[in-house]
């Protein structure tokens, strides 16, 4: 496809699979697990298997592949052993990523738990600065994610995200991946065209939007401020089409990957179904 919308696509049968499910889907970009994403070390990616993704991928006319860290890390956590496996597996990840030839990660920027926010940011961005010194072979990006701000959760105000930019010794690796059902359960009210100008603007102030390098697009189950992070499909939550609508026609973003992550069935039917829906919001 010419354009850049995508979904997240499974890698059963290998991760040259997720490539070409999205173009069984009509994606123009896709976003994938490298590994299992419940398991804190998943299965090593063999020089065949980096090969053949490399293969497939160039072979695929697609614009994008991105990838996803796995859930289970939390780079803000303290000192032990869930510092440690995430600061691991982030940095196989990194590595994964450069023999896969992948530049970007979306990642959440993870949870401060019992400890003030600002000292989870601290603990992220020292874990940044570790690992862009560690893997140096990964050249590529780090997309910190928006969040829905549940429990303890940081990156629920664009302000935390500017704070580890800021407080990172490489600024220069960092970009934002800006989820749709997390940024309006955060707050951001996107859902009328005075709001998403604001929200925009906003980003632009505090983060830049040259940073804006990833959207997630999904509806979102729940209200505007709700902090609950439950996807839905396109145009059925209380999002509505709107905020879709006034990106696909921002000529800002017409190159920025849009990322489904909405709710999958047996297959990629319903990748389908958004996708076409979000094509035909285009004037």
């Amino acid at each position: 496809m010419s354009d850049y919308l995508g979904a997240h696509m499974s890698i059963a049968g290998g991760l040259h699979t997720a490539v070409e499910r999205a173009v069984a889907a009509g994606c123009g970009v896709v976003q994938l697990f490298t590994r299992s994403s419940n398991q804190w070390k998943g299965k090593a990616v063999s020089d065949a298997d980096a090969a053949l993704f490399r293969t497939v991928f160039a072979e695929s006319g697609l614009h994008e592949a991105i990838s996803h860290d796995i859930y289970l890390i939390n780079l803000a956590a303290p000192e032990g052993e869930t510092r440690e496996k995430s600061l691991a597996a982030f940095a196989d990840e990194m590595a994964t990523c450069a023999r896969l030839g992948i530049g970007k990660i979306v990642m959440h920027p993870g949870s401060h738990l019992a400890d003030p926010p600002e000292v989870g940011l601290k603990r992220v961005i020292a874990a940044f600065d570790r690992l862009f010194e560690q893997v140096v072979e990964y050249r590529g990006l780090v997309l910190l994610e928006t969040t829905a701000g549940q429990g303890t959760n940081l990156g629920r105000h664009f302000e935390e995200l500017r704070a580890i930019i800021d407080g990172s010794r490489h600024p220069d690796r960092f970009a934002v991946c800006f989820d749709t059902c997390h940024t309006f359960a955060a707050g951001y009210d996107t859902a009328t065209p005075e709001g998403y100008a604001a929200t925009m603007e906003q980003f632009d102030r505090i983060l830049g939007l040259e940073r804006l390098q990833c959207f997630h697009f999904n509806d979102s189950k729940k209200g505007l401020g709700s902090r609950v992070d439950r996807h839905e499909h396109i145009g059925q939550g209380a999002l509505g089409l709107e905020p879709f609508r006034f990106i696909m026609n921002d000529p800002r973003f017409v190159a920025i990957p849009k990322i489904l992550e909405t709710p999958k069935g047996d297959d990629d039917a319903m990748d389908r179904v958004n996708l076409s829906l979000l094509r035909s919001l285009l004037r």
